[in-house]
């Protein structure tokens, strides 16, 4: 499949060249996905897809325009390839866009183990999304389900430059997710969990997946309302991804070359406590969002995204770096409609030394978060508000669940505070572990 592939965006980059374009690279990628969905013991989908497409970016002089078709004979090829130069012709140069040069290129490709060869029919994944939901409903207090489904992929990508690069890769992903209610009427609460990986062994089990389900909508049942305070704040490990997250947007090179990101003057300084570290690895084995190399063919490796606090550098694909007058990071990624852009792979924040339990032990007053529910969030500004639901904690203990909140605060002063807990998980390509976050407000009743 990968060499078919690679022929395919040779292929097109060649035709670019012969029709007149200065430079072109190609993304040819196929795939095949069976998903299977039900909703209280009652099937609701079953999608099977496949497809096989290329990406065509082109460029006149500074000018690009990128296209894409999934119509692959030859006398159509021609024309994609004929439409894109005569869009490049007519779009406004960009000083700062264009392929890698040579010596920029990836030329080795290591090994990653992001392809299982396992397969199922519709139906074995009909019965792992039955079962996900039995569970969930044997859990005591769950009322209903709000349905379960179970899924298995293959992607396969080859990526040809004009300057001489050629290379692919494949990737499975298989998974499966739930959602439960709880209690009845005015008082339903519902909450899910779900897993998915490269490999079907190293998804979590169905037990797992449904206890946890249910139990978390139990858990939700007859929330109560807050007055507006000041307290520490800990992030569940489900939903403090959600703080890298922000810090990644903040530092992505686009943004930063925009001016649009309130932390553009922070390079090289201490933005969190110095037992922090975020860590981008794409050579993971079997990890979610691993690959041998980036969307523009460059090498990729394991890099440090905060060390020890600090900030050091930038997530960089090739056209921010050169806005920026840096070095790009290898972290450039595109789709076959969409030119590179500075994305990241498998992240991960290191883990702390004191447990979640030992956290909510010393707190006399908090909270701890556990979903979210929209955001309003500035990130020229940094200033951070976002609608929470979760528990409250009264002298070290769970003392009920709460809901229709606001908390909100800086994002720099967020950072500035951040403790991780010990219990980190890899667990898709965002790893985070629950973090205590100080002095945060609550907007309540």
């Amino acid at each position: 499949m990968i060499d078919d592939l690679l022929n395919l965006a040779s292929d097109v980059v060649a035709r670019a060249k012969r029709k007149g374009a200065d430079a072109a690279d190609a993304l040819a990628a196929a795939g095949r996905s069976l998903d299977v969905a039900i909703d209280n013991r009652k099937v609701e989908k079953i999608e099977q897809s496949e497809s096989r497409d290329v990406g065509l970016r082109v460029f006149v002089g500074k000018s690009s325009a990128i296209i894409s078709s999934g119509v692959l004979d030859s006398a159509s090829l021609d024309r994609m390839v004929e439409r894109a130069i005569e869009m490049a012709k007519l779009a406004p140069p960009d000083e700062f866009a264009g392929i890698a040069d040579p010596e920029q290129l990836a030329r080795t490709f290591p090994e990653l183990d992001l392809v299982d060869t396992k397969q199922f029919t519709a139906a074995e994944l009909q019965k792992m999304a039955e079962e996900l939901e039995e569970v969930a409903l044997g859990v005591p207090g769950v009322t209903k389900s709000a349905g379960s489904g179970a899924y298995a992929s293959k992607g396969s990508y080859a990526l040809a430059t004009s300057n001489g690069f050629g290379a692919g890769y494949q990737r499975s992903t298989y998974g499966y997710s739930v959602s439960a209610i709880a209690g009845s009427g005015t008082t339903m609460e519902r909450d899910y969990d779900g897993h998915g990986a490269t490999h079907f062994s190293d998804v979590e089990p169905i037990e797992k997946i449904g206890l946890t389900a249910g139990e978390r909508a139990v858990k939700r049942v007859n929330p109560r309302k807050l007055s507006s305070q000041s307290v520490p704040i800990i992030y569940d490990r489900s939903v403090a991804t959600s703080l890298v997250s922000h810090c990644l947007g903040a530092i992505n090179g686009a943004s930063i070359a925009r001016g649009t990101s309130f932390l553009k003057g922070d390079l090289g300084k201490q933005l969190f406590r110095e037992t922090i570290n975020i860590i981008d690895d794409p050579l993971r084995m079997r990890g979610s969002a691993s690959r041998p190399f980036d969307g523009e063919g460059l090498p990729v490796k394991r890099r440090h995204l905060i060390e020890n606090g600090v900030l050091p550098s930038w997530i960089m694909d090739l056209r921010s770096a050169r806005k920026l007058k840096m070095t790009a990071s290898g972290q450039g990624s595109r789709g076959l409609t969409s030119p590179p852009g500075p994305t990241t792979t498998n992240v991960y924040m290191e883990a702390g030394t004191e447990t979640p339990d030992a956290m909510i032990k010393s707190l006399k007053q908090g909270l701890l978060v556990n979903e979210f529910i929209g955001s309003t969030i500035n990130m020229v500004t940094g200033d951070y508000s976002r609608g929470a639901s979760g528990f409250w904690i009264e002298n070290g203990e769970i003392a009920y669940p709460v809901s229709e909140i606001t908390i909100a605060g800086n994002l720099r002063d967020m950072f500035a505070s951040i403790t991780p807990a010990s219990d980190l998980i890899f667990r898709g390509s965002f790893s985070v572990p629950s973090c205590l976050v100080e002095g945060m407000t609550i907007a309540g009743k």
